[in-house]
């Protein structure tokens, strides 16, 4: 079975011609260029894995929970419409929303993609396009880990949502070589980073959801240190008419990622009422706290790379993320890389365990 035979609603037409501006910029400067850009460059290189084989595809997942979260994390938990469901009800509750979390980190890893192979093409200095030619590697690494998740673990896709398509193409449409950076370096990855942290947390240790999210995670911190280190001095240069222009993009993008989360496709889909069920969604306690969260790495990077000014910030005070600006988003990075490595530790030390049995077992027999 194809994709689209696991469509809750198969896309018509089934591909999309985004269309994408500014021009291809060649350099004949071969310079070392610089040195942290470098170096990060070169730790892309070094990171690269195989999704085949990293990650454990052997794992049982169940369709109905397939990221193993508790029921206390799904959206309408605890609403009247949660309230009267039986247990047939709740497991395709669950299975739908969490098929269109994930189908939405699918759609969004395939931007990334389109996004690293543009700001490849668009960017002036050869060290960027060295590191973004990476990142376009570790994008189609991440397309093919969600995808397989999907169509073997849950056996079902949502199309893309309706405001992440919007983003992307303001993304795209954008002549301007650093709008890729912003739009998707910046605040589609910084999103995603904190939404994938939030889930991987939530999931249950052991299980197949976190690992992918944990290893797509390690590749996403270097993605995002890619965006302001490649922005910050950049953007200390423009006018102000100019970055003007640039936190005007950041409030509008940051309210249509924010609506992003609310999952009105799903309760479409299983018939439900979609307005009482976005109230809910927009006035639950849990919503609002994981909505917010969702900025912990967008709102101090803003900051970081200097698109500060009082737009922004009203606007971050306005979605309650305004005190995020002082998080230590280094230490953030960090934990999300170390993250991964433990997880291949824990991995390797249960191999040599299992084949110590075995050599036992082989013994005993013998």
């Amino acid at each position: 079975m194809t994709t689209k035979d696991k469509y809750t609603e198969v896309p018509n037409p089934m591909s999309w011609d985004a269309t994408s501006g500014g021009d291809a910029r060649f350099t004949w400067e071969y310079d070392e260029g610089r040195a942290r850009l470098l170096s990060l460059y070169q730790k892309g290189k070094d990171k690269q894995w195989d999704a085949q084989s990293r990650i454990d595809w052997a794992q049982d997942v169940d369709p109905m929970n397939p990221v193993a979260l508790p029921d206390e994390f799904h959206p309408l938990f605890g609403s009247p419409m949660w309230d009267a469901a039986d247990d047939a009800r709740r497991a395709e509750m669950r299975q739908h929303f969490q098929s269109w979390q994930f189908s939405q980190f699918l759609h969004g890893e395939q931007g990334a993609m389109v996004c690293a192979a543009k700001i490849v093409e668009v960017v002036p200095d050869l060290d960027a396009k060295f590191y973004a030619a990476t990142q376009t590697m570790d994008e189609a690494r991440h397309v093919e880990a969600f995808s397989r998740f999907l169509q073997e673990k849950v056996g079902l896709a949502y199309p893309i949502n309706k405001n992440l398509t919007s983003l992307l193409e303001d993304t795209l449409r954008d002549s301007r070589w650093d709008m890729p950076y912003l739009g998707m370096q910046v605040l589609i990855e910084g999103l995603a980073l904190a939404a994938f942290g939030v889930l991987r947390d939530m999931a249950a240790p052991d299980s197949l959801a976190k690992q992918v999210l944990a290893y797509v995670m390690q590749d996403e911190a270097r993605h995002v240190a890619f965006g302001r280190i490649s922005l910050k001095d950049y953007y200390s240069e423009l006018t102000d008419a100019e970055r003007a222009e640039r936190e005007e993009f950041v409030v509008d993008a940051s309210y249509l990622m924010r609506d992003r989360f609310r999952g009105e496709e799903v309760f479409e889909t299983l018939g439900m009422d979609v307005k009482a069920c976005a109230e809910w969604v927009d006035t639950s306690p849990l919503m609002i706290q994981f909505r917010s969260h969702l900025f912990s790495r967008i709102v101090p990077i803003v900051k970081d790379i200097g698109l500060w000014g009082d737009k922004v910030q009203t606007a971050f005070r306005d979605m309650g993320v305004h005190d995020m600006a002082n998080f230590d988003i280094e230490t953030l990075m960090k934990a999300d890389e170390d993250q991964a490595e433990d997880l291949d530790k824990a991995h390797a030390e249960m191999a040599v365990r299992a084949a110590e049995v075995d050599e036992a077992i082989a013994a005993g027999m013998t």
